[in-house]
C-alpha cells in the first residue's frame, strides 16, 4: 500500500467544509497546518487551547497512514468538539486515581481506548452522511495480524 496523495487545496476546502458542519466556527479558531516530518509516526492530530477557543489540525504531508485524508480531518475535529468531555473525564481520573498507580493506568487507559473508539465511530458516522470521499481508510488494519495469526502458538485449555 502505498502512501495518498496529499491535494492541500481540495483537503483546505474540506477542512472549512467540516468547520462548517460541526458547527466549530465561529466560535473556535482552527487552522490546518501540514507536517512535512517524514519520521512523524501520526496521520492526523490536533492541539486545542480552551481559554482562547484555538486549536490547530495537524496532518502528515509527508508520509500519512490512512487513505482518506477527509476522514482524518474528521475525527480530529471530532476531538474538539468532544474536548470539554474529554477534560471532564480526565478531570475525574485525576483526582480520583493516584497517578502510576494499576487503578490509574486501567481508568486511563480505559477512558482514552473508549474516546478513540467514540471519535471515530462519529467520524465515520458523519463521513458516511456528509463526506465527499466517503470511502473509509483501513491503512492502520492492514499492518495487524489477522484473528487467526493471533491465536497462532496458544495451548488449549484443557
Amino acid at each position: 500500500m502505498s502512501a495518498p496523495t496529499v491535494d492541500r487545496e481540495q483537503l483546505q476546502e474540506r477542512f472549512a467544509y467540516w468547520q462548517g458542519k460541526l458547527r466549530l466556527t465561529p466560535g473556535w479558531d482552527v487552522c490546518l497546518e501540514w507536517v512535512e516530518d517524514p519520521e512523524w509516526r501520526k496521520t492526523g492530530d490536533i492541539k486545542i487551547d480552551c481559554d482562547d477557543r484555538k486549536a490547530i489540525l495537524m496532518l502528515n504531508a509527508a508520509n500519512p497512514k490512512q487513505e482518506n485524508l477527509e476522514e482524518v480531518i474528521v475525527h480530529e475535529l471530532m476531538h474538539l468538539k468532544l474536548y470539554p468531555l474529554d477534560q471532564v473525564a480526565e478531570g475525574l481520573i485525576v483526582s480520583h486515581f493516584e497517578q502510576g498507580t494499576p487503578a490509574w493506568n486501567f481508568a486511563y487507559r480505559q477512558f482514552f481506548e473508549s474516546l478513540e473508539i467514540t471519535v471515530e465511530e462519529l467520524a465515520k458516522c458523519f463521513l458516511l452522511e456528509f463526506g465527499e470521499d466517503k470511502k473509509l481508510s483501513f491503512g492502520r488494519c492492514a499492518g495487524e495480524k489477522s484473528f487467526n495469526e493471533l491465536y497462532e502458538g496458544l495451548n488449549n485449555l484443557e
